[in-house]
C-alpha cells in the first residue's frame, strides 16, 4: 500500500473523517465534542472485526451515530442548567462551491438552534434522513431502532423544524451586502445606518457561558439592538479596549459573519439571519471562550455532504437558491483581511 496509512483500515477511516466530522457536528452543535466522538468512533473501527464489513462508510457512520447519542443524553442536562442563551459552537466553513446551498443550510447557527429542541432520536434521525439521504431502513440500523420508530421520528423532527424553521430566504451576495453593511455601521456607531438593516422584531441572542458578561436573556428590537451595537465602541471589553479590538469578515457555519479578536485571542463571532429583502432577523454573538477554540484555531472545515437536498425543502419550505459565499484568507482559512484595517470596538454588554 501507498501513502501516509501503513493500514489499509487507517486509509479507510482518513477517507471519511470529513464526513464523520460533518454528520457529528452536525448531530451534536459542538466541534469539540464532534471530534472527540470521531476520536472514539476510531478507536472503535480500529479494535473491531472489520472482516465482515461490506460496507465501510454505512459502518462508520453508524458507530458516529450511536456515540454522538449518547453525548446528546449524557450533555442535555448541562444545556438545560446553561447560564444563558446557549448556542452552538461556531467553526469556519469552506469547501466545494457546489454543495454550499445544501451544506450551508444544514450547518447554519439557525439550524443548529433548531435542532437542539429537537430529542436526540429525533436530530438524529433528522440529521441522517434530510441531510445526508439515508434511508429509513439504513437509519433504524444505524440508531438501533425500528423501521416504523425511525419514520415515527422523522415525521415529528419535520413538523418541528417546519414550525421553528429559520425564516430567512435572501440570496448570498444579499446576506453577504448586509453583513458587511452591519459591519461598517456598528463600527462607526451608525444608529440610522443598523436600524435600516435590522427586521422590527430582531432579536438577538448572546452566549457567554457565564464565563464573560453577556445578556443573560435575548435582546429583542430594532431601536434596542442597534443602540447595543452602536454603543459598545465606547467601553472596554474582557480586558481589550476599543482601539485593540480587531474585526475580519469570515465564512462561519457556512455563512457570512465577523469574528472580533484582541490581542493574541479570538473574542467572539457573530453571524446572522436574514428574511427575504435581506433585513436582519437574528443575531447569534458567541463570546464564550470554550467555544471559540475551532475558531482561533483558523481551519476552514469542508462539511459538505456530496448531497444536493435541502432540509429547508424536507422541512416544507421553499429556498431562493443562493450562490457561493467565501472569504479566503491566508493559508486557506476562510477567514478574511480586517474590512478595510479598522478596529472593532468590541462584542459585549456595554452595561
Amino acid at each position: 500500500m501507498t501513502g501516509p496509512f501503513p493500514h489499509p483500515h487507517q486509509q479507510v477511516f482518513h477517507e471519511h473523517r470529513r464526513l464523520l466530522f460533518s454528520a457529528a457536528y452536525r448531530l451534536l452543535g459542538s466541534a469539540a465534542d464532534a471530534e472527540d466522538t470521531v476520536q472514539d468512533a476510531w478507536i472503535k473501527w480500529s479494535a473491531g472485526d472489520r472482516s465482515q464489513v461490506a460496507d465501510p462508510k454505512a459502518y462508520l457512520m453508524r458507530i458516529v451515530s450511536n456515540l454522538a447519542l449518547e453525548r446528546l443524553r449524557s450533555t442535555r442536562h448541562k444545556r438545560e442548567t446553561y447560564v444563558g442563551p446557549w448556542l452552538p459552537e461556531p467553526i469556519l466553513t469552506g469547501g466545494d462551491a457546489s454543495e454550499v446551498v445544501a451544506d450551508a443550510e444544514s450547518v447554519s447557527m439557525a439550524m443548529l438552534v433548531v435542532l437542539e429542541t429537537l430529542s436526540p432520536l429525533e436530530r438524529a434521525v433528522f440529521v441522517l434522513k434530510e441531510v445526508f439521504d439515508f434511508s429509513h431502513a439504513e437509519i433504524a440500523e444505524a440508531v438501533e431502532r425500528s423501521e416504523a420508530a425511525v419514520r415515527q421520528a422523522a415525521h415529528r423532527a419535520r413538523e418541528h423544524v417546519r414550525a421553528r424553521r429559520p425564516r430567512f430566504a435572501a440570496d448570498r451576495s444579499r446576506q453577504r451586502e448586509a453583513t458587511e453593511r452591519f459591519f461598517a455601521a456598528a463600527t462607526g456607531g451608525d444608529v440610522n445606518a443598523l436600524m435600516e438593516l435590522l427586521a422590527p422584531d430582531v432579536t438577538l441572542w448572546t452566549d457567554g457561558g457565564g464565563k464573560v458578561r453577556q445578556a443573560l436573556r435575548p435582546v429583542v428590537g430594532a431601536t434596542t439592538v442597534a443602540a447595543w451595537f452602536a454603543a459598545i465602541g465606547t467601553v472596554t471589553y474582557q480586558g481589550v479596549g476599543p482601539a485593540d479590538m480587531k474585526a475580519e469578515l469570515a465564512e462561519i457555519n457556512g455563512g457570512p459573519g465577523i469574528v472580533f479578536s484582541g490581542p493574541a485571542r479570538v473574542i467572539a463571532t457573530v453571524t446572522f439571519d436574514f428574511d427575504a429583502d435581506g433585513r436582519i432577523t437574528a443575531i447569534h454573538n458567541v463570546a464564550n471562550p470554550d467555544k471559540l477554540r475551532a475558531v482561533a484555531d483558523g481551519t476552514a472545515h469542508d462539511l459538505g455532504t456530496r448531497r444536493a437536498r435541502s432540509p429547508y425543502a424536507a422541512a416544507g419550505r421553499e429556498h431562493t437558491a443562493p450562490g457561493p459565499v467565501s472569504v479566503p484568507g491566508p493559508g486557506g482559512t476562510a477567514r478574511g483581511e480586517p474590512h478595510g484595517g479598522r478596529p472593532w470596538p468590541g462584542p459585549g454588554c456595554p452595561r
